[in-house]
């Protein structure tokens, strides 16, 4: 069995080399999305304007209207770019791990990281969660499900492997009670980092839902 130490060391030596924009399009769509993040987060969604949204990206606003007819595409491409990305990230992390521990573990780090590497995004994602409509809502809600459907199935594979008995539903939650608000509490100046904070928390969660578990780890 791997230890929690030695696995979140290996997979942050994964997670160090990044996927970078294939194109100069997706690298400057990037950029806009970096920026209207950072507005966003400053004046919420209501308070921002595509003026404002223009200033900071660095676009005309003819230009940013072309691309994105609307603050609320922006919106959804801020939010459809974060699940998606963290949903291929955890996926590529995953393969070839078997242990369902540390599967776990993974998906408790990959989560912590990218929030602690992307605190504007993710107080945008949880403030304006309802804000979108109609189909972008739907899209963006469909990765959030496969999303939480993939950590359901980890925990699903330690109840088999451990005859445990608990909802994998009310653990699932409780866990991404645990993870989601970091952003508002979390200083670098004395908090841990993302490695050191995942591997407590996949402690303390791990502990929690093994209880039943006759083995006695």
């Amino acid at each position: 069995m791997v230890s929690p130490a030695t696995a979140t060391r290996v997979v942050a030596r994964r997670s160090r080399t990044q996927a970078v924009p294939a194109t100069r399009y997706d690298r400057r769509l990037a950029e806009i999305l970096t920026h209207a993040t950072e507005v966003f987060c400053k004046k919420g969604y209501e308070g921002a304007s595509m003026r404002e949204l223009s200033r900071a990206s660095g676009m005309s606003l003819a230009g940013l209207y072309y691309y994105f007819e609307s603050k609320e595409r922006l919106l959804y491409l801020i939010q459809k770019h974060t699940f998606t990305t963290i949903v291929q990230r955890l996926k590529s992390r995953l393969q070839g791990v078997t242990d369902s521990e540390e599967r776990i573990r993974i998906f408790i780090l990959n989560h912590l990281e990218y929030f602690l590497a992307n605190q504007a995004a993710m107080k945008v994602l949880s403030h304006e969660a309802e804000v979108l409509k109609n189909g972008f809502a739907a899209e963006v809600a469909a990765i959030k499900r496969e999303y939480y459907r993939v950590c359901v199935g980890l925990l699903d594979d330690l109840k088999r492997e451990r005859g445990l008995q608990f909802s994998s539903r009310i653990a699932v939650l409780s866990l991404f009670g645990m993870m989601n608000w970091i952003y508002t509490w979390h200083n670098p100046r004395v908090d841990a980092d993302a490695c050191a904070i995942a591997r407590e928390m996949g402690d303390v969660f791990l502990r929690g839902v093994t209880a039943g578990d006759k083995r006695g780890r």
